[in-house]
Formats: structure tokens, C-alpha cells, sequence
């Protein structure tokens, strides 16, 4: 009967211990992660090529088979001008060095060849251009072009709210969220928000991550100027609330945890 009477006691503790301890933890998925097809074939998505604009900044690297006239080359990339810096700003995304600034004739002013219309060009064909150009003067000269001052925000439940330098026009917004950490435990994943400024218009669009929907959509690249937005989950606000009112539940529970404990020592005594 005493035996009994333990075991008793002992079943009653295990029982209230796992009712207080019992948390259900979500599952957070991506782009409809629970589907088991292990192949499956979605549209391809290709982004629009940014074109050069007024006040725009370029990276122009430029080389050729002579280290002197590499110097030359570079001089105005590494000098002229200091650095952006964007509030928060780590080491590798942010703080470039500045390079050469189109001026209001959509023109950059390049070593060797002076002034070059590139407003209105993709990179690749400014660069193009450029390097047919270096070519009357040097040998084998090659030239690589990129943005500077081309950014998009992140702000909500990220890891790591802030602007981003955008190097490309291949960025996704599964690459821009994953440069800001991720989303939070209580962001909205089904509610993403992306701000887009047109010529004439600011655009809002919202996605569902948990689904597939981002891959066939025109905002799978991201633009710059682009704002992306994660909004909490309703739970997030009561969170404290509700550990503040479930204290005393808590509390109750190990007391009582704490009574069985001793009378089952007791009565083995």
C-alpha cells in the first residue's frame, strides 16, 4: 500500500511538472517547405538591368598588361573621394570606397580618354564602351563597372534592421532578407511588405515567404530605393503580458512540484 501511495505521488508530480512545461513551438517554414516533391521546376525570373543615371556613383576598375599605367588608371577610384556610410554599418556590405560621379551631362571622366557618356547604359555596356576606348591606347586593357550609391532598406523583425549598399541588379529578396539576418521569431512571414518608387507612383506589394508565390514575381529582384517591411505577429505585443500574467500559474507549480517532492520523501522515510 505504501508502495502504491509512492507511485501515486509520483505520477501526480510528472503530470503537473509537464502541463506548466508544455510549450508549443511553431513551425517556421520557407516558400512552402512542407511539400516532399523532391524536384520541381518553376518559371525562370530575370531581372531588369539597371541603367546609369545623373549623380549616380561607379566603381570603374580599370587594368591593362602595364602596372604603371594600372596606377593611372585607378588613381581617381582610391583617392578623390572618402567613403559611404550608412547608420549601422558593417565592414564588406557597407562603407565602399566612392569612385567617379556622372555629372549632369551623363558623363564620367576616365584617365587617359577623358570624358565618357555612359547615362542611359547598362554596366555592361558601359563598360564595354570604356574598354573600347582604352584599347586605342593601351594593350589589353580591361574594365569592370558597378553602382556605389544603389541601396534598399529592411526595416521590422529583422535581425539586423538597416540600408544596404546594393552592388547588382541579381539581388532577390531572399538574398536582401538573409543580408539582414533573417526575420525575428515574431516577424510576419506571411505578410511581407516591399515599397517600390516608380517614375510617377510608389507601389506597395505584399508576399506570402511560406508559399511560392516571391519566385514568379516581378519584386523577386530587388530595386533600388526599394523598402522592405516585416511586420510583427499579433503575439508579439501581449508576449510580456502573458509572461507577466502567467507568473503566478508558474510559480504554483513548482510550489506544488516542491510539496509532492517532500511528502514522497517523507513517506519513503
Amino acid at each position: 500500500m505504501k508502495n502504491l501511495t509512492v507511485i501515486s505521488l509520483f505520477a501526480i508530480c510528472i503530470l503537473t511538472l509537464s502541463n506548466w512545461s508544455c510549450v508549443t513551438t511553431p513551425t517556421i517554414g520557407y516558400f512552402d517547405s512542407k511539400d516532399s516533391t523532391k524536384l520541381q521546376l518553376l518559371n525562370k525570373n530575370f531581372p531588369e538591368s539597371a541603367v546609369i543615371g545623373t549623380d549616380d556613383i561607379l566603381a570603374v576598375t580599370l587594368s591593362s598588361m602595364n602596372q604603371e599605367s594600372n596606377e593611372i588608371l585607378n588613381f581617381n577610384n582610391i583617392t578623390t573621394l572618402s567613403t559611404i556610410s550608412y547608420p549601422g554599418s558593417t565592414g564588406g556590405q557597407r562603407g565602399q570606397p566612392l569612385g567617379f560621379l556622372v555629372d549632369k551631362n551623363g558623363q564620367i571622366d576616365i584617365p587617359f580618354i577623358g570624358k565618357v557618356e555612359v547615362v542611359g547604359l547598362s554596366l555592361e555596356f558601359a563598360g564595354n564602351k570604356i574598354k573600347g576606348l582604352l584599347e586605342a591606347v593601351l594593350k589589353e586593357p580591361t574594365v569592370s563597372v558597378r553602382f556605389l550609391n544603389l541601396k534598399y532598406s529592411v526595416l521590422g523583425e529583422v535581425v539586423k534592421p538597416g540600408i544596404y549598399n546594393l552592388l547588382n541588379d541579381k539581388t532577390t529578396l531572399p538574398e536582401a532578407l538573409a543580408i539582414a539576418g533573417d526575420l525575428t521569431l515574431y516577424g510576419n512571414r506571411t505578410n511581407i511588405m516591399i515599397i517600390r518608387e516608380q517614375k510617377d507612383s510608389r507601389e506597395i506589394a505584399r508576399f506570402d515567404l511560406t508559399t511560392k508565390e516571391i519566385f514568379n514575381s516581378p519584386y523577386f529582384f530587388i530595386k533600388d530605393g526599394d523598402v522592405i517591411y516585416i511586420e510583427p505577429l499579433k503575439s508579439k505585443g501581449t508576449f510580456t503580458e502573458q509572461k507577466i500574467q502567467l507568473a503566478p500559474l508558474y510559480m504554483a507549480g513548482i510550489s506544488t512540484a516542491l510539496t509532492f517532492i517532500t511528502l514522497i520523501i517523507s513517506i519513503i522515510k
